[in-house]
């Protein structure tokens, strides 16, 4: 249940907010550079292709003309590739969840974490910085980049709910956390702050600026992260709420709860820890989890099919919804691109809103359902909105509220719930492992559904597109069935013993 009062607050340290800021904008920083390459796409594929303004550019000598450094024959040409550099990003990085959760779970999270944010800045300059001061434009060269930023942004959301994770317990989780996966909306507003602020000078100096901003970002979260209490002396009970929960022996066990069996005797004082071996028993070090191991533990299968469909409709509306405004109400493309800012606001006020309410109940699945219930009836809604900013706006933040809430919850909360669960028996080396898993498959599903988005459009029109996305909503309540009907039992379970109790 929810913690009360100073009960709740007394168990954080300024620990805990150092960790928490440092990971909140690891990925601020990382999604205001996905936001940055979104933002200028019109800028790179007018310098991508033939134009008066480019054959007249002064970057070229009185003899060389655009033609013969074009590298696309008309912007239709560059649009396609623009949009399959998003696919192999998606598809890259997918992949690179699958093995960075791993990865992450043997090495130092901090140091996965830093390698992750600096490789991939580094990626950023060379893709938009110094290809365009050297003028250097090959179709293969960044396809390449793209597919190792990919890989190397995969290893930022694995460790940053692991290191979350390790400091925060379920008590209060599904509160934090939704507050603290707001980083991803944040980050979209920050890139588009950043890259509008110099895209005036060139394209190339809006990767320069997010680039070296994320850079900086991972040399501080290598010298200032702290990815566990114990490098602190803070012992798990005292710093996560990692506290034995009462049970009624004759009901079932829950899935995710942060029961830990220590291999020492450890001996708090004031929130700190002294260790005392047993003599016993040799002291055993916890090993990090295998990968189909963890894929095989109860609930991370049917959350990462959940997710993959969830993700699907909630990167649709990111990439596709400031096209959608504008094609379908026939707005100016600034005035969609505010209005598109709605929808990232819904998203941060569902997962808080929705993860306080999973922590009173003590239950998340229940809450997930009845939000992408409503959120299908949502969708419909929104599919037929008029030609009206306003009512438009609301609607956005009404669907963004129950689509973003769960998206939210399922990667941040319920991914650290799930990488902490009983099944582990002891070896609590899963977080990452986990996280990357249940991502990984998410980004695969948002990946694939992009050219279904497109397709869809264009063979059916923008109705359809919105049927689709009802109907991967509803896939993605059938995949945690059996886990909504096992938490309702062990609620109605829970109540009957209150009620003899009385």
């Amino acid at each position: 249940m929810w913690p009360h009062g100073c009960a709740f607050l007394s168990q954080y340290t300024h620990h805990h907010l150092v960790a928490f800021l440092l990971t909140f904008f690891s990925y601020v920083l990382l999604h205001a550079s996905r936001k940055t390459f979104s933002n200028v796409k019109v800028s790179i594929s007018a310098q991508w292709t033939p134009s008066v303004q480019n054959a007249s550019s002064p970057a070229f000598s009185p003899g060389e003309t655009w033609e013969e450094n074009k590298l696309f024959a008309d912007n239709g040409e560059a649009t396609l590739f623009l949009g399959a550099l998003d696919t192999i990003f998606l598809f890259s990085y997918a992949v690179g969840l699958y093995i960075s959760g791993v990865i992450g779970d043997r090495l130092n999270l901090r140091y996965v974490l830093s390698a992750g944010l600096c490789g991939s800045a580094v990626v950023e300059f060379l893709f938009g910085t110094l290809t365009e001061w050297l003028h250097f434009y090959n179709v293969y060269f960044y396809c390449s980049l793209w597919v190792l930023n990919g890989l190397l942004q995969s290893a930022v959301w694995p460790c940053v709910v692991a290191v979350m994770g390790n400091w925060f317990g379920k008590s209060g989780r599904g509160f934090v956390f939704g507050l603290w996966s707001a980083c991803a909306s944040v980050g979209n507003i920050l890139g588009a702050f950043l890259a509008s602020s110099v895209l005036k000078y060139g394209y190339e100096y809006a990767f320069l600026v997010t680039s070296v901003v994320q850079f900086a970002g991972g040399v501080v979260v290598f010298f200032g992260l702290l990815t566990s209490p114990k490098e602190v002396g803070l012992c798990d009970g005292f710093a996560t709420g990692l506290i034995p929960v009462e049970r009624d022996p004759d009901s079932q066990q829950p899935l995710m709860s942060d029961d830990e069996e220590p291999d020492e005797d450890v001996v708090c004082d004031g929130g700190y820890y002294s260790i005392q071996q047993r003599d016993e028993e040799p002291v055993s070090q916890t090993k990090a989890i295998g990968f189909f191991q963890a894929f095989c533990l109860p609930g991370v299968l049917p959350y990462s099919l959940a997710y993959a469909c969830l993700k699907l409709v909630n990167y649709s509306f990111f990439f596709w919804l400031p096209f959608y405004l504008s094609n379908n109400f026939s707005w100016k493309e600034a005035q969609a691109d505010r209005l598109s800012v709605w929808y990232d606001v819904g998203g941060i006020i569902g997962g808080t809103v929705q993860g306080l309410i999973s922590d009173f109940l003590g239950k998340r699945a229940p809450v997930l359902s009845v939000s992408l219930l409503l959120a299908m009836g949502a969708l419909v809604g929104y599919s037929h909105s008029p030609n009206d900013q306003a009512i438009n706006g609301v609607l956005l933040a009404v669907t963004g509220f129950l689509i973003g809430g769960p998206s939210n919850m399922i990667s941040s909360a319920i991914s650290a719930d799930l990488g902490r669960q009983e099944a582990l028996q002891g070896s609590q080396e899963a977080l990452a492992t986990v996280t990357g898993i249940v991502d990984g498959t998410g980004s695969i599903g948002a990946a694939g559904g992009q050219y279904l988005v497109s397709l869809i459009e264009s063979k059916l029109g923008w109705m359809w597109v919105f049927y689709f996305f009802i109907l991967m909503t509803g896939f993605s309540v059938v995949f945690i069935i059996p886990l909504i009907i096992s938490e309702v039992r062990s609620m109605c379970r829970d109540r009957q013993a209150r009620t003899h109790q009385l």
